[in-house]
C-alpha cells in the first residue's frame, strides 16, 4: 500500500510576520513639556493593546492621553506617560526596561515581574465587611503560610483576593492536596461570615494578578452594577461623578462609536481595556484624554518594614482596631523587605479623619515606616479629575462572531 502524503504547515507560520516585522518602540522626551511620549508601532493582532497597557501599568506609569488606531493590521498608538510622581520618564533604566518589554524581545510571558511559579497562588472571592482582610490574614497565618504577594479588590459589597503563600517553615510553595484542601475550607469558613456566593480556589494560572482579579469580578454573579460615584464613591453635592456612556452606530464600516466621560482613578484605562477584551470586543480607533489628577481611592498608606511571618496578619490587624475598612490592597516582598500599600476608608465608607492617621503612625511608626498619601479635602476640585475615552474617529471595535 503506497505511503499517505499530507501537506506540511510550519507551526511559526502565525508569528512569521511579526518576526519579519518586529515591534517598533519609541521614547520620545522632546515633544512634550510635561510628559514622556511612548509610541509602538507593530503588527497588530488580538489582544496588543491590552498587552501595552498591562505593561506600562505595571511598571506604574501613569497614562494622561492615548491615541490609538489599529487599522489595515498595523497597531499604532501614541501614550502619553508620566511616574507616579507627575515627572517625564528620564531614567535611563526605566526606559531601557519599557523599550525591552514592549520591543521585539518581549513577550506576555517575560514582559513583567511575575510571582512565578515558586508560590502557591490562592484565589478568594466572597462578601465584603469590615475587618475581612485581617480575618483572612490571621487564618493563613495560624496555617503556617507566608504571604509572599498579595492583591485585594473591593467594589459594590463585593471583595475579590489573590494571595501567593509559601509553607513558613520551609519557604516552599504548598503542593499537598489535603493541606491545600483544609486550608481552603478554614478560608471559606471565614468567607461564609458575609452574604452571598463565597468560594475559594487554588490556582496555577500565571496570568498577572490585575487581569485575574478583573476577571474574577467580571465573573462574580454577585457583582451587579451599581451606578453611583463609581469604583464604591458616591457623588458628592457639588460634582456629578457618574459615568456617561453613549454609544452611537457606524453604518460606513460596520463599527460602533462608544464614548465614556467619568471621574478618573488609578488604572481606569487597564479596566476599560480588560473590559472590552472580556466581552470580546477588538479596539480599531480609540482616544483617551484624563483633564487632571485622578482621585485617590480613599486614604493610601504604604507600610515598608522587615518581611516576616504574620506581618500582613498584624498590619490588617491594627488597621481593624483603628476603624479602618480596607478598599484595596497591594501586598510585596523585595528581598528582605516587605512593602504593603491600603486604601482605606472609616468603617461608614467615608473619608479617613487625620487624626486617625496619626495614632495609627503612633503605634506602628516605631517598628515600620509609614508614608501617607491623602486627597486634599478642603479643594474637591483640585483632587479630582475626569477621564474621557473618545473610542472614536469615525470607527471603534466590532464583535467577535460565534
Amino acid at each position: 500500500m503506497g505511503s499517505i502524503c499530507w501537506p506540511y504547515f510550519d507551526p511559526e507560520y502565525e508569528t512569521l510576520n511579526q518576526r519579519i516585522n518586529p515591534p517598533r518602540v519609541s521614547i520620545d522626551n522632546a515633544t512634550c513639556s510635561d510628559c514622556t511620549l511612548v509610541k509602538v508601532d507593530s503588527v497588530n493582532k488580538h489582544g496588543i493593546l491590552l498587552e501595552v497597557v498591562q505593561v506600562l501599568t505595571d511598571l506604574d506609569l501613569s497614562i494622561s492621553k492615548a491615541y490609538i488606531s489599529s487599522d489595515g493590521g498595523w497597531f499604532m498608538d501614541v501614550f502619553h506617560v508620566t511616574d507616579q510622581q507627575g515627572n517625564k520618564v528620564t531614567d535611563p533604566k526605566m526606559i531601557e526596561q519599557i523599550e525591552k518589554a514592549l520591543g521585539a524581545n518581549g513577550s506576555p510571558k517575560t514582559r513583567v515581574q511575575s510571582v512565578g511559579g515558586e508560590y502557591t497562588a490562592i484565589e478568594l472571592m466572597g462578601s465584603d465587611r469590615p475587618g475581612l482582610l485581617s480575618e483572612i490574614s490571621a487564618v493563613l497565618a495560624d496555617l503556617n503560610c507566608n504571604v509572599v504577594a498579595a492583591q485585594a479588590w473591593s467594589h459594590n459589597t463585593r471583595i475579590a483576593c489573590v494571595f501567593y503563600v509559601t509553607d513558613s517553615a520551609s519557604s516552599r510553595r504548598l503542593d499537598d492536596p489535603a493541606r491545600l484542601a483544609d486550608i481552603q475550607e478554614h478560608l471559606r469558613n471565614v468567607l461564609r461570615g458575609g452574604d452571598g456566593v463565597a468560594h475559594t480556589n487554588v490556582s496555577t494560572d500565571l496570568t498577572r494578578t490585575d487581569r485575574r482579579l478583573h476577571r474574577m469580578m467580571s465573573d462574580d454573579p454577585d457583582n451587579e452594577l451599581v451606578v453611583d460615584g463609581g469604583y464604591g464613591e458616591k457623588a458628592g453635592p457639588c460634582c456629578d461623578f457618574r459615568p456617561r456612556i453613549t454609544v452611537e452606530g457606524c453604518d460606513e464600516k460596520g463599527y460602533s462609536v462608544v464614548n465614556v466621560r467619568c471621574k478618573d482613578r488609578p488604572k481606569l484605562l487597564f479596566d476599560t481595556v480588560c473590559t472590552l477584551t472580556d466581552m470580546k470586543y477588538v479596539v480599531f480607533h480609540a482616544s483617551i484624554v484624563s483633564d487632571g489628577p485622578y482621585a485617590l481611592q480613599g486614604v493610601s498608606l504604604e507600610l515598608s518594614a522587615k518581611d516576616r511571618v504574620g506581618l500582613l496578619s498584624d498590619v490588617t490587624r491594627v488597621l481593624r482596631e483603628n476603624g479602618l475598612t480596607v478598599m484595596r490592597a497591594e501586598v510585596s516582598t523585595v528581598g528582605a523587605k516587605a512593602v504593603n500599600v491600603f486604601y482605606v476608608r472609616d468603617a461608614s465608607g467615608n473619608p479617613v479623619d487625620m487624626k486617625t492617621i496619626e495614632s495609627l503612625r503612633k503605634e506602628i511608626g516605631h517598628t515600620m515606616l509609614l508614608n501617607v498619601k491623602a486627597p486634599d479635602l478642603d479643594k474637591p476640585s483640585q483632587s479630582v479629575g475626569t477621564a474621557k475615552f473618545s473610542f472614536s474617529f469615525g470607527r471603534l471595535f466590532w464583535k467577535f462572531l460565534p
